[in-house]
């Protein structure tokens, strides 16, 4: 199949540090094209791909500070794909409902993977008007707010098999991973390190619109605590820095739509101890690969049982449940039923797909 991936400009593909959507379409991609498909990713032109880049912005834009309008460059990558659509079989969207409305005026095969969150307002009334808009969602969860949708199919991320693997280091610290929000729970992550007299080191980003968050509230507790602040991490630094940790603390306060975080940890062999919230019960195989917890007082009592849960037990679920390689041959389903589907004159490409 000739397949377009369309990516968000926000981040290059794969991102040089923080990204969590452009990281799983390059995965994606690269998958794809190992397994035999030809694939024209639409990025940033600063991306790296062994597909045919059509780069529509020379960089990516988190870098860019000359760009204002980020969305007049999306509207511009929607344009560009809309005018080579018929050089496709399938066209991959990751960029939310944007190409509801043009794509679904058009005869190309057509998915878009909905990447956050998904239960505010203003969402109800868009898939109102977009009902038959064929949607993939990351975890069933992430589905709940939105059940008229039209729901294909639920695909987990994946990483490469061998992208993180555990290190032989001895364990000694709490892990802190990503991004720096209210919502991801920095605050009782601090609090659950301090009362377990562990240290805690917190590798994460900090967006712009958390600054005032992180200034005001995070970074006192941060120094009366026993915290180490890293700063954001790539991912040839993470296998060392989740291998050293005993576990890696999670504690969400919001619908999350994957977690990224917790596969990338269990690629390392380390447990996770995450509240239940969103894609958790998911992705966390309690008593396997970590422990789901409702609160503080839960996660504090988990970090006593650590000790019952083999790193090398968690690494084997990572491998069964979260690479890249499985994350392509879903999509590869989906791709090959909704083109039978719509255009059925694409059966026979499908059918002659290399066998994976």
């Amino acid at each position: 199949m000739h397949i377009a991936q369309i990516a968000p400009l926000t981040e290059a593909i794969p991102p040089k540090l923080y990204g969590g959507t452009e990281r799983v379409v390059s995965w994606l991609t690269e998958e794809l094209i190992a397994l035999g498909h030809e694939v024209t990713l639409f990025a940033s032109g600063d991306s790296v791909t062994s597909a045919e880049l059509e780069a529509v912005w020379p960089r990516a834009l988190r870098l860019d500070g000359s760009v204002r309008d980020p969305n007049a460059l999306h509207m511009l990558m929607l344009e560009r794909v809309h005018r080579r659509a018929a050089d496709f079989d399938f066209l991959h969207f990751h960029l939310d409902y944007y190409p509801f409305s043009l794509f679904s005026r058009q005869a190309t095969p057509f998915v878009t993977t909905l990447h956050g969150r998904l239960d505010l307002p203003e969402h109800q009334p868009v898939f109102a008007a977009f009902a038959n808009v064929p949607v993939v969602s990351i975890s069933t969860a992430q589905q709940r707010p939105l059940p008229r949708a039209n729901w294909v199919r639920t695909v987990h991320h994946g990483l490469p098999e061998k992208l993180l693997t555990p290190k032989p280091i001895r364990p000694s610290y709490f892990a802190f991973l990503g991004r720096i929000a209210p919502e991801k729970g920095i605050d009782r992550a601090i609090q659950i390190a301090q009362h377990c007299g562990v240290k805690l080191k917190v590798a994460a980003k900090i967006d712009n619109v958390d600054r005032e968050y992180f200034d005001e509230r995070i970074n006192p507790m941060m120094r009366a605590a026993n915290v180490e602040y890293i700063g954001e991490i790539n991912d040839s630094e993470k296998s060392e820095f989740l291998s050293g940790a005993v576990a890696l603390l999670v504690p969400i306060d919001w619908p999350e739509p994957f977690g990224l975080v917790m596969i990338e940890a269990m690629a390392c062999g380390t447990p996770v101890i995450a509240f239940n919230r969103g894609s958790v019960p998911e992705v966390i195989d309690d008593g396997l690969s970590g422990f789901i917890v409702e609160d503080i007082n839960g996660a504090i009592g988990a970090v006593d049982r650590l000790g019952s849960l083999r790193r090398d037990k968690i690494r084997r679920r990572f491998e069964e449940r979260f690479t890249a390689r499985r994350m392509a041959q879903d999509y590869l389903s989906v791709y090959r039923s909704l083109a039978e589907a719509v255009a059925p004159r694409l059966r026979l490409v499908t059918e002659d797909a290399p066998a994976i």
